[in-house]
């Protein structure tokens, strides 16, 4: 606060604090006029407690509300001290049964599919957890916050309403008791007396609109002249606006500017500005100014402070009354009759009703406050629930409209009630029948949609912004309509059937509004110039769908609701068709001496619509006629006979043949709008309602008419009728050779003309139209889904259509037409269709889009090859239709559609260029199988009186009509048997005839009716072994063809093998592609082989020849040519890290030369393999940097690399690189070669020796800093040192590289010290070769330790790229010293080597217990020829790493003894104590004798032994990897295999003894060494219990163990909101990307965001993927692969996640 304002507000605040809660609920208890003496006081308190200063304290004003404003009131309520009266209340009360808890954003909700009321009825996650549900098919989502839960509502369960804890609260309820009998008489008035004050005081104060004074009671005389700049949300304006005009107006700074907005956003409203009416006055200008520009400005306000100050008390209050509420159901009660009591102005005039009309002028915070004020009370209560309920219907129409022109989200508007309303069945009928809620629903909707054209349809075109935005906020009424609908009742009064059916005439009006909306006219000529709105009509039809069908549900249900709205529908049909001719002139049609009279019009030319949802509504309500049988029950009170079949079925036609004729391509010019209209008409989500019911109107039509006078208005609408009533058009056509276009699009109508046919008799699986019920429909739904290819479970869940309540019905009938495959490491589940179903499949399924039906058609044709049948894919068997459809099938037999099968036939047999296609008659002999299918079907099921009267086969045998006696359809099937270009549908027709001669056995049996003897049924089967052999000789053929292809391929294969060698080298794949180290080195014969040392294995040279990615040249890797490197990616790991929380403070002086064994931060190298020319490499990178600079001025996105941090993706694998690795040959062999092998010191000896060089060299390099004049003295003074023999510290040996070489070996080093240590790159920093050496140690433990938790043998087959990357990282790291300064490397190894072998000059050096050894170990080896340099006494290199590896194993082996932890084993007695026992006692009883004694009680030698061989093994795997690629040795075979522990192999192949005590055998200088290790005083420490160290050996690190159930995570996660499950990767501030997470549903599959919501568990098998990606070092690596591949990743700010 201001501090001018302390000590005036320090001494209200002691004034405040004297105040006394008691005596002022004293003093209101005698006052005579309550409500008076309250004000005065709130009056009084309210501003010296709230709102003085510009910032709010929360705690300190609640602290001092609750005890001078609350206090009292409780006080006065309870009558006692409340800390008693309270408690009281509680345990009078009874629990409630109802759980009522308020779902806070991102918590887990979860809903029961089986036992659900619907959707919406949702259980917390401790009541789901203690239901039966949990045993259930559940649903499980993440709430919007707001909701609540509904445990122990009777209503919204259809079983199991009680968890648990609930179900104890349900024993002893009466029925409706009431709940003040609880409470004394006394308790009851006062607290009305308090809650009724109170209340209105809240109301009255939230909902007041003057901006500087206050209601008549609360104004007081001395007021305060300050003021608030107030700033109010909206949601037109976006933060950064905000956040602009913010600095501008109040001038703050951009961090402040931000806690603004933000917390506007949250609450709703915050001051920005608190001063005088003129400071507040100006800022508040400012902000309207900068935001009015393109949109309203921001709602801000000057408000008096203390107007500020009741508000926020009032909403204190609200809260205050919601959690005192609590305490008993009485206070419940008694809160809710005061906020429904009506107020003095009558209607709409109580304080609910007051609150609930002001919604949308509230800001947020508030809204949300008395929002959740009314979950708790009312809706809790449920006498109140329903009189709210009443309250909220009544006012529905005018919170609706606040809602639309309001601009906040649904959820914070009270119309978001309705779901908490609506959705409770009881209160949904009463609504219904004592409100005419459906009705009003309904209009209100009707009110928004004002646009309509001159025949009073809606009408979307020009659409502006803002009605686009209101239309998408009117949609939310038909969700309130479905809500209402979604219980379904189950007895009707007759109340109820009268206000359903004023809501279905409303719902007629509304549908239709949409009767033809959006009409479209066919462009000709040019392109349409403006694509016109089409999305808006299809919105409405989609949210409107499933309102549809539940309607049609309702009327199921009720016999007389049925008929009433069947005869409604037809009314309003016959208006909308009112002017049904249009004033089209009539024409009459006639074929095969059949007529008929039909209007003229033109799909191609008239207006035609898409939308027709009465005719579809009327198709639906027609079926549910059918299916409860109440057509045949009650056919007087029907109008059917009224019913005109032309009129129903013209415009369902009109909007097919549009379909036909945009797939024929003749809507071209539309543009896109129509291709999308299409594509929804026939999508899942609509089809139910368009499409699907299109169909069936059509099939109502057809089953009410004659099919021939069908056929004919069919052909006319396709434009096909002058085709097919003018004999010889086919032949005209090819005479007359027209158009090409003409005739492809002719022949693509007449295709969907008889798809439509075979529609229309073949779709018979609505419960209704067929006989079948709804499992059924399912079924084949799936089966043809399956029929493409395998689905998983949620592929397969979106190609079926949704119920309202979001189910599709899929998992109770799977099981019959399907088989599951289990998912493997990445994939998902798979249900593959049972062999079976197969003869159920219908190639012309109607959902079937055009791709489906080819990708189908192949795969069912590859299934019957592979099952060696014929390829024929015949129609399948059908159910029989309903009574009421049964007709439908002679439009299979009636003339008119025998003779379009016959013209196809005749232009299939004359063959006569394009005028025909192979498709057209491929449906024909599907049409004809139907037939066929038919009258087998009516043979097989009639008895003995019934004639049949389906004689399709007696037609198709009779020739056609004089004059020109065409053959008959059979013949000419015989004929195209045998035509050789028809190659596909021979099967089909041989399966036509054998079905039509079985028809005829059974025909001739039954003998009743004689079947005309035709020229048919020559003998087949000649020609069919003619065929067959026919077959075979074409299939010879073939095979020889492609046996010479498969050479000619396998030749060319090798070829480019040979040419591309270094290609085939270089795998990308880690897992995939394995060498074995052996194979990049010769084979050396069955001697032992060892690693290092004088005895060291010699390996012939190898010549190695690589490939440049980049420029294709090969070149050999020597010393002296250009260099070659490798794409390299350098990154500080924890992944080993033993301690997380240490990190380095100060990076420019940090000095990393001993890494500590918790390992708490490494550098890590990985390569993906690819070789390039050093220069090539330059130029490559110049290149990335140019680009990258350019494209920074272009736009500014992010790429998947950071090209300022030197990195880039590798030319060839775009793999994420940061720098290159030089490829070097061994370089031991290049220092190593001048000496000969002749006798070789001791450890001892050479100890010695190393020490006096050492001496020698640093008296050197102090004579070298302190500057002499007198050289000759110098020189002297070399004399006098007496320096070893053979020691020339003056000779300078010549580097052997190359300069390229040279500079790459640089270029490496430097970047490894950049990422390293995360400092600017500086070449000469003496810390350089350290990084270097620790990144190449660092590496090689973290590959052993991933082969270790694999149990993968240690050179097994490694992949090529760490192979590749191993060796070159080794290589280069003992190469480096050769580019750096060699004194600042011969510092490093005295430092180094004085940790073992303690030397005078080094006093702060770290003790043997905080070094991790085999960091020693690499450093030393690699900065010991830094020193060997300068020895020309005949001691190898050899020798010396032999005896630095001793020195350090002897080291770590004291390490892991004082270090190892004596847990007794009862199993040592039985062991016999071999050599190691013995020598490792009698090496521990050193130790204690060094120690002190301090050491524990000396363990077994068994127990030791063991401690010794395990804890050491991590060590020598990770040398035998260092020795082996420094000095290419290659690896004894016993280690390449996994299974045993390999202790002996690896010590033959390190040059140890097997009895590794052994080393400590020359004991003049080992017991000096142990002493001086165990003297240091950090050993002391330890071993008295005052500090920690690493025991060996050391565990792995794991990702932290997961939860088996997924909701176990989301609750454990819910306080920090996780509402995705998805894995994130991040590296540093840009890079991330999503991975797919380890938990699968029961489908194999994972649900990112819960959409599906089906319960998920942890897969094992993903997790340790996971986690071994991390143990590889290549997150980055997937991360760099996912940005790339996704560019949308690029721009995340990662970072904010």
């Amino acid at each position: 606060m201001a501090s001018e304002l302390e000590p005036e507000v320090q001494a209200i605040d002691r004034s405040l604090l004297e105040c006394s809660a008691e005596e002022t609920a004293g003093k209101w208890l005698q006052a005579t006029d309550l409500t008076r003496e309250v004000y005065q006081h709130l009056a009084h308190y309210v501003p010296q407690i709230y709102c003085r200063g510009p910032n709010p304290f929360p705690q300190k004003e609640d602290m001092l509300a609750q005890h001078v404003l609350l206090g009292p009131m409780e006080w006065y309520l309870c009558g006692e001290d409340p800390a008693f009266g309270f408690p009281k209340l509680e345990q009078a009360n009874k629990p409630s049964h109802l759980c009522g808890r308020v779902f806070k954003v991102g918590e887990p909700t979860y809903s029961c599919r089986d036992c659900a009321v619907d959707p919406t009825c949702v259980l917390c996650m401790e009541c789901f957890l203690g239901s039966i549900h949990r045993d259930h098919r559940y649903r499980m989502t993440t709430s919007g916050g707001g909701g609540f839960c509904d445990c122990g509502d009777t209503e919204a369960w259809k079983e199991g309403p009680y968890c648990q804890k609930h179900e104890l609260n349900t024993s002893e309820i009466e029925e409706e008791e009431d709940p003040l009998v609880h409470l004394s008489e006394d308790v009851i008035a006062r607290t009305y007396n308090i809650f009724a004050i109170m209340f209105r005081y809240a109301v009255e104060i939230l909902t007041w609109e003057k901006e500087s004074e206050l209601p008549a009671d609360l104004e007081i005389i001395e007021k305060r002249d300050t003021y608030y700049c107030m700033l109010f949300n909206d949601e037109v304006h976006t933060y950064e606006q905000v956040i602009y005009t913010l600095q501008k107006a109040v001038n703050c700074t951009q961090k402040e500017a931000i806690g603004f907005a933000t917390t506007v956003d949250r609450d709703g409203r915050r001051s920005v500005r608190y001063g005088d009416f003129q400071y507040c006055e100006q800022a508040k200008s400012v902000i309207v100014r900068n935001t009015s520009r393109q949109t309203k400005p921001l709602k801000v306000q000057v408000m008096h402070s203390s107007i500020v100050a009741h508000q926020n008390f009032g909403l204190k209050l609200l809260s205050w009354l919601g959690s005192i509420i609590g305490y008993s159901d009485g206070l419940r009660r008694i809160l809710c009759q005061v906020g429904l009591q009506e107020g003095p102005d009558g209607e709409n005039s109580s304080l609910v009703d007051r609150l609930m009309l002001n919604d949308s002028k509230l800001w947020k915070g508030a809204r949300s406050v008395y929002h959740q004020l009314f979950m708790s009370s009312l809706l809790m209560d449920l006498k109140y629930k329903k009189l709210f309920a009443v309250r909220f219907a009544k006012n529905y129409e005018r919170l609706q409209s606040d809602y639309v022109t309001d601009d906040h989200d649904r959820e914070f508007s009270i119309a978001d009630l309705s779901v908490q309303i609506f959705t409770v069945p009881s209160l949904a009928r009463m609504l219904i029948t004592e409100e005419n809620l459906m009705t009003i629903i309904i209009k209100t909707f009707m009110d928004h949609l004002r646009h309509r054209d001159a025949q009073g349809r809606f009408q979307f075109e020009r659409y502006t912004a803002l009605q686009a935005f209101k239309f998408r906020r009117v949609q939310s009424l038909i969700l309130d309509l479905k809500y209402v609908l979604i219980s379904k009742p189950t007895e009707w009064s007759d109340d109820l059937r009268q206000k359903f059916l004023e809501g279905f005439d409303a719902f007629l009006e509304l549908l239709k509004c949409m009767q033809g909306m959006d009409p479209i006219t066919r462009q000709v000529g040019q392109h349409i110039e403006m694509e016109p709105e089409w999305e808006a009509a299809f919105t409405l039809q989609m949210k409107l769908t499933h309102v549809i069908s539940m309607m049609q549900d309702w009327c199921a249900l009720d016999e007389k609701v049925l008929i009433e709205a069947y005869k409604k529908c037809l009314a309003v049909l016959m208006q909308c068709h009112g002017g049904f001719t249009d004033g089209e002139q009539p024409i009459t049609l006639s074929i095969c001496g059949h007529s008929v009279e039909t209007i003229r019009y033109c799909v191609s030319q008239e207006k035609v619509s898409i939308h027709l949802p009465v005719s579809r509504l009327l198709a639906g309500l027609h079926v549910l006629l059918s299916k409860s049988e109440v057509a045949y029950k009650f056919p007087e009170l029907l109008p059917l006979s009224e019913l005109s079949p032309p009129m129903l079925i013209e415009h369902p036609l009109r909007c097919l043949v549009l379909c036909a004729q945009v797939h024929a391509g003749m809507w071209r010019r539309n543009g896109f709008s129509l291709v999308n209209q299409i594509y929804y008409y026939h999508n899942v989500k609509c089809r139910r309602e368009m499409f699907d019911k299109d169909i069936v109107m059509l099939q109502t039509g057809v089953s009410m008419m004659d099919p021939n006078h069908f056929l004919m208005i069919m052909l006319s609408r396709f434009e096909l009728y002058q085709i097919f009533s003018t004999p010889d058009y086919g032949k005209r056509f090819s005479s007359e050779i027209t158009h090409k276009d003409v005739v492809q699009q002719n022949n693509t109508l007449i295709e969907e003309m008889l798809y439509l046919i075979i529609m229309l008799v073949g779709e018979r699986f609505s419960p209704g139209v067929g006989q079948v019920n709804a499992t059924d429909e399912i079924k084949r739904e799936i089966i043809h889904q399956l029929s493409i290819k395998p689905m998983a479970h949620s592929e397969l869940v979106k190609s079926l259509p949704e119920d309202e309540n979001k189910e599709t019905g899929m998992e109770g009938v799977i099981e019959a037409v399907a088989h599951f495959k289990k998912p493997g490491l990445t994939g998902r589940g798979m249900y593959e269709l049972k062999p079976e179903c197969a003869k159920d499949f219908n190639l012309y399924f109607y959902h079937f889009s055009r791709a489906e039906q080819s990708k189908a058609e192949e795969a069912q044709r590859k299934l019957k090859r592979q099952n060696r049948e014929d390829t024929a894919l015949p129609p399948p068997v059908l159910p029989p239709f309903c009574p009421l459809f049964a007709s439908l099938v002679n439009i299979l037999q009636s003339d008119v559609m025998l003779c379009i099968m016959r013209t196809v036939l005749q232009w299939a047999v004359e063959h006569n260029g394009y005028a025909w296609s192979e498709s057209m008659l491929q449906r024909v002999l599907h049409l004809i199988g139907m037939a066929l299918q038919e009258e087998k079907q009516h043979l097989d099921s009639v008895t003995e009186e019934h004639v049949v009267t389906f004689t399709f086969t007696q037609k198709i045998s009779k020739p056609g009509e004089a004059p020109n006696n065409s053959p008959s359809i059979l013949a000419m099937l015989e004929t195209l048997q045998n035509a050789p270009y028809l190659d596909v549908h021979k099967d089909m027709i041989r399966w036509i005839l054998k079905t039509f001669n079985t028809i005829k056995k059974i025909r001739e049996s039954s003998s009743a009716s004689p079947v005309a003897e035709t020229e048919g049924t020559i003998m087949e089967e000649s020609s069919r072994d003619k065929d067959k052999a026919e077959r075979k000789r074409k299939a010879e053929i073939a095979r020889l063809r492609r046996e010479k292809i498969m050479a000619q391929m396998s030749e060319m294969q090798r070829h480019f093998i040979d040419e591309n060698k270094e290609l085939f080298q270089q795998t990308l794949e880690l897992d995939a592609s394995t060498s074995a180290a052996l194979d990049n080195s010769p084979v050396v014969s069955d001697m032992a082989l060892t690693a290092l040392g004088p005895a060291q294995t010699q390996v012939p040279e190898q010549r190695q020849f690589v490939t440049c990615i980049l420029c294709q040249e090969e070149q050999e890797v020597k010393v002296e040519s250009k260099a070659m490197v490798l794409a390299a990616f350098v990154q500080r790991s924890t992944v080993l890290s033993k301690n997380r929380s240490k990190f380095i403070q100060d990076p420019e002086k940090y000095d990393p030369l001993f890494m500590h064994p918790d390992l708490s931060c490494g550098t890590h190298t990985g390569s993906c393999g690819h070789i390039m020319h050093a220069h090539c490499w330059q130029r490559y990178f110049d290149s990335v940097q140019a680009k990258e600079q350019r494209r920074q001025q272009r736009l500014r996105l992010h790429t998947s690399y950071d090209v300022e941090n030197g990195e880039f993706l590798c030319p060839l694998c775009e793999c994420l690189s940061n720098t290159v690795i030089p490829l070097l040959l061994p370089p031991r062999n290049i220092f190593n070669s001048r000496f000969n092998i002749s006798d070789q010191p001791k450890l001892t000896q050479w100890i010695r020796t190393i020490s006096q060089q050492i001496k020698a060299l640093q008296v050197l390099r102090k004579e070298e800093s302190t500057p002499n004049t007198a050289s000759s003295k110098n020189s002297e003074n070399l004399h006098e040192l007496q320096l070893p023999e053979g020691f020339r510290p003056d000779f300078h040996p010549k580097n052997p590289y190359s300069e390229s070489i040279k500079e790459m070996l640089t270029t490496f080093g430097t970047a490894t010290y950049k990422v390293g240590l995360k400092v600017h790159p500086n070449e000469e920093d003496p810390r350089v070769p350290i990084m270097c050496w620790g990144s190449c140690a660092y590496t090689i433990q973290s590959i052993e330790r991933i082969l270790s938790d694999e149990d993968k043998p240690l050179f097994g087959p490694l992949p090529c790229r760490l192979d590749d990357c191993l060796r070159s990282l080794t290589r280069f790291a003992a190469a480096h010293w050769t580019v750096a300064s060699l004194s600042v490397v011969q510092g490093h190894f005295c430092k180094l080597f004085a940790s073992l072998v303690p030397d005078d000059n080094h006093g702060d050096l770290p003790c043997i217990l905080d070094i991790d050894m085999f960091h020693l170990l690499v450093g030393l080896v690699l900065a010991f020829p830094a020193l060997q340099c300068h020895d020309f006494s005949g001691i190898s290199l050899g020798t010396g790493d032999l005896h630095v590896f001793h020195l350090v194993t002897m080291a770590h082996i004291v390490q892991i003894l004082l270090t190892s932890c004596t847990e007794e084993n009862g199993m040592d007695q039985e062991n016999p104590a071999g050599e190691e026992e013995l020598a490792v006692l009698a090496l521990y009883k050193t130790l204690q004798q060094y120690t002190g004694s301090s050491l524990k009680e000396t363990p077994s030698g068994w127990h030791l032994w063991r401690n010794v061989r395990n804890g050491i093994m991590p060590f020598l795997k990770c040398s035998a990897l260092f020795f082996h690629y420094l000095n290419g040795v290659p690896s004894p075979p016993e280690i390449q295999v996994s299974g045993t522990s390999h202790f002996e192999h690896l010590c033959n192949y390190l040059s140890l003894p097997n009895n590794l005590i052994c080393l400590f055998q020359e004991n003049e200088i080992t017991k000096l060494l142990i002493e001086s290790w165990c003297h240091n005083i950090e050993v002391k420490r330890y071993l008295e219990g005052e500090r920690d160290a690493i025991s060996y050996p050391r565990e792995s690190n794991k990702l932290i163990d997961l939860p088996e159930d997924y909701s176990s995570l989301i609750n454990q996660a819910s306080n920090f909101s996780v509402r995705e499950c998805q894995v994130l990767f991040l590296a540093g501030k840009t890079k991330g990307c999503f991975y797919s997470p380890p938990y699968l549903d029961d489908y194999g599959e994972t649900d990112q965001g819960l959409r599906r919501g089906n319960p998920l568990h942890l897969c094992k098998e993903r997790f340790k993927k996971i986690q071994k990606l991390w143990h590889q070092h290549s997150i980055t690596e997937e991360i760099g692969h996912a940005q790339e591949a996704n560019q949308t990743l690029v721009g995340i700010d990662w970072q904010h996640l």
